[in-house]
């Protein structure tokens, strides 16, 4: 094996599925790319790294409430342009011309161009490592969007996106919940 540079080696696992999350601050709606993401169990918890370098941290952290939109790879220049501009200063929806859909829960809206979207309430922010543990509370999937695959950072400006789906579910029938 080959010896790598550690300042690197977040390259090797970051490639989780990159994820868009919308907030509403009680007069504005806004997007920022996640690419920092984790299932913590079985239940619909989540966590992402964010902090206050992130124009839509503050909406979060004061409404404590925010949407995960799963992007899929035809959205890949909208996923890179919501993540390197400025809420502050910018429409997100209207700039890359993405659909803000009312959610049920939450204020926050739903991206209605995504594949899937999930309501979210936070529980919990890490401060020392940035991390927002999130409790899922409304789920939607669009099971007719002819494009499914997802897209995943490297953390260098690459991305894989996902490719075959295999099947062992049989063998893990032991480990997983019950309904899955």
């Amino acid at each position: 094996m080959k010896k790598m540079s550690m300042n690197k080696a977040f390259t090797l696992m970051e490639s989780g599925p990159v994820v868009l999350v919308t907030t509403n601050d009680g007069g504005k709606n806004n997007i920022m790319t996640i690419s920092w993401t984790m299932v913590t169990d079985f239940t619909p918890r989540f966590a992402i790294t964010t902090g206050p370098w992130n124009y839509s941290f503050s909406a979060l952290k004061e409404t404590k409430e925010c949407v995960i939109s799963i992007p899929t790879v035809d959205l890949i220049d909208a996923v890179v342009g919501i993540g390197t501009c400025s809420g502050a200063d910018t429409d997100k929806f209207a700039k890359f011309r993405l659909t803000a859909v009312k959610a049920k829960n939450v204020k926050a809206p739903l991206i209605k161009e995504c594949r899937a979207n999930i309501e979210c309430k936070v529980v919990d922010i890490v401060r020392k490592h940035n991390i927002v543990v999130l409790d899922g509370v409304a789920a939607y999937v669009d099971d007719e969007r002819k494009e499914k695959r997802t897209l995943h950072a490297v953390g260098d400006g690459t991305f894989i996106v996902d490719g075959r789906k295999l099947n062992r579910r049989e063998m893990m029938a032991a480990k997983l919940p019950e309904g899955i």
